[in-house]
């Protein structure tokens, strides 16, 4: 995975045919997210050598070294290696294309079991994120994460199914976990693109009948750092707290705490956000999910810290970037 730092974080899968995937929202953020997580909640410390911790004072790429990732520049694009793979937004609608099903099943669901297949051959523990999109979407019930009731609405999902049976039919050791509607500090997400469009645009409609909760990559990766240190192995469904909203109330959210950031041009009186439905909307090339509530309650069950709330994780997230 390409970060813009400029480096790739690799993730080795034997048997796979190599393939490139453009900087993604979740797999380059959380990739760095995690070795950053893991380098704040366990390995930080000052000194030299032999104290069994990583110094502060040494370059981001010497300190993920030193926790084992490996990193390549400007890596030759062959080979067999599997780079993950992201698949927000728009890149759910290219999973529809037909030349491009193939490559989508061969990541998700194939790659996915050749990493599960080397797991179970060095006993070691994997973590595999997924998504709501192994449901249909349907009804106002939050999905919990044992629910057995898949049913996908477009290829992206069958793949990320396939990708979990491969795990939970391979391994013991594995943690499979849910997110939606992600967003990270890398790639594109549902904010840039609302932040983006509003500077161009003085109303947009706003889908309100599609309901969830956001997910933070760095506070997804904090959690995922906790799973693996326990054996508490099994699906669990990890957004941020704070309440299910629609994308209508998401977009009110992000331009009302961008106003209240200094940034005038997204405040009610210049920016009109209207509420309307997806059918009003527009089809979309791969079907969206109308219920995409996940249960989290298995998290604080099994020990397991909740992520904060998405309006916390919101306005953070808006000061660490630039628009």
């Amino acid at each position: 995975m390409e970060g813009e730092h400029g480096f790739f974080v690799k993730f080795q899968a034997f048997g796979c045919q190599h393939q490139h995937f453009e900087p993604g929202v979740l797999g380059d953020a959380l990739a760095l997210n995690v070795a950053f997580a893991l380098h704040q909640l366990q390995n930080v410390g000052h000194g030299g050598a032999g104290n069994g911790k990583i110094p502060l004072d040494v370059p981001l790429e010497d300190r993920l070294t030193l926790m084992g990732v490996e990193i390549f520049h400007n890596p030759p694009m062959h080979g067999r290696a599997l780079f993950q793979p992201v698949c927000p937004g728009e890149r759910v609608d290219l999973a529809e294309d037909e030349d491009k099903k193939d490559i989508v099943k061969a990541v998700n669901a194939t790659g996915t079991k050749n990493i599960a297949d080397v797991c179970k051959k060095l006993d070691c523990k994997m973590v595999y994120i997924s998504t709501d999109y192994v449901f249909d979407g349907q009804g106002t019930k939050a999905w919990e994460p044992d629910c057995k009731d898949y049913k996908p609405l477009n290829v992206y999902g069958e793949s990320k199914l396939a990708g979990e049976l491969a795990v939970s039919e391979t391994l013991d050791k594995y943690f499979i976990v849910r997110i939606a509607w992600v967003f990270g500090k890398n790639g594109k997400n549902f904010i840039k693109t609302m932040l983006n469009v509003a500077k161009t645009h003085d109303t947009l409609k706003v889908v309100n009948d599609q309901i969830g909760t956001p997910t933070y990559t760095f506070d997804l990766a904090r959690l995922l750092v906790d799973m693996i240190e326990t054996d508490k192995y099994g699906y669990y469904h990890a957004t941020n707290e704070g309440g299910y909203i629609s994308w209508y109330d998401f977009t009110k959210e992000i331009f009302r705490q961008a106003t209240a950031l200094g940034h005038e041009e997204y405040s009610e009186e210049k920016v009109t956000v209207l509420p309307v439905t997806t059918e009003e909307y527009g089809v979309s090339k791969a079907a969206r999910p109308f219920n995409s509530r996940l249960d989290k309650s298995k998290l604080a069950e099994n020990g397991f810290t909740p992520l904060p709330t998405w309006q916390d994780a919101l306005g953070r997230y808006l000061k660490e970037i630039e628009f």
